[in-house]
């Protein structure tokens, strides 16, 4: 009887030792197949993105052209056949803060012509020190505001120090990069750029970022010195025509029209595109 009861028992033991074997090889041939599915599709992943990011390198290549017999002032680099400026150092905000621009240039007809209402939301774009900004968010108070975006963080310190000396309050100091301005989608009601859309490294994203950062109907101000009027005392590369301006802030993807250029300022285009 004993015998009997200890086969039974053995058997028993033996038919759950079978089928706890089963089970466990079957979970780890179910563990093991989704690491590989799981691999493969990390594979597939990291593919794509290193296809994507071959696409955009050399979407980019063949947007901007690079030569080694160029102006002293320029990067080499080009953009639809104009050669893009360097970049004007924080050590030089003083001259944009010099006491005979306003002669020079008519800061106070532009501001006006650009038309502001309380309760807007305007990007100055290469900010600097905050000339433009400082005269701006006033007209735009006390609900709107100035957001000042500059891609040297010592010019946006100059400009808090101005701002604490003037008691501005409704002026936002942003840090950007060389390819955006890092503004959030349908943001804003108009961007200001004076003097500083020729020296962006990377024009093409920059617009492309700026116009996302529109709100529908909203509108560019590119302010360059004219480049078809060899008495104004610039040097040639840090001039734009009205010709290639719209030519650039054009491009089908950024979803702009030029809608007028305003001739009243003494050396400069102000040149408007809107959203569409």
């Amino acid at each position: 009887m004993q015998i009997i009861q200890r086969t039974k028992f053995l058997s028993s033991f033996l038919s759950f030792s079978f089928l706890s074997l089963l089970l466990c090889s079957t979970f780890c041939f179910i563990l093991i197949s989704f690491q590989q599915v799981l691999f493969a599709e990390q594979k597939t992943e990291q593919k794509t993105e290193q296809k994507g990011e071959t696409e955009d390198k050399q979407k980019e290549n063949n947007r901007y052209e690079y030569r080694a017999e160029h102006d002293r002032n320029g990067i080499g680099k080009f953009y639809l056949g104009r050669e893009i400026a360097h970049v004007m150092g924080h050590p030089a905000a003083i001259w944009l803060e010099r006491p005979e621009r306003e002669k020079e240039e008519k800061l106070s007809l532009l501001i006006k012509l650009l038309e502001l209402k309380p309760g807007m939301t305007v990007a100055d774009i290469g900010a600097g020190s905050g000339v433009l900004t400082l005269q701006m968010a006033p007209l735009v108070a006390p609900n709107g505001k100035v957001v000042a975006v500059d891609i040297q963080k010592e010019m946006l310190v100059r400009l808090q120090n101005r701002l604490s000396r003037t008691g501005i309050k409704n002026v936002d100091l942003h840090l950007g990069d060389n390819n955006s301005p890092r503004l959030k989608p349908n943001s804003v009601d108009v961007v200001l750029m004076v003097d500083v859309y020729h020296e962006f490294e990377f024009p093409y994203e920059m617009i492309l970022n700026i116009s996302k950062a529109l709100k529908p109907g909203g509108r560019i101000a590119l302010v360059e010195y004219r480049m078809e009027d060899p008495s104004v005392p610039i040097k040639l590369i840090h001039k734009m025509s009205e010709k290639q301006s719209i030519k650039e802030m054009t491009q089908p993807a950024f979803s702009l029209e030029h809608s007028k250029t305003i001739g009243k300022l003494p050396r400069q285009h102000l040149m408007i595109f809107t959203r569409k």
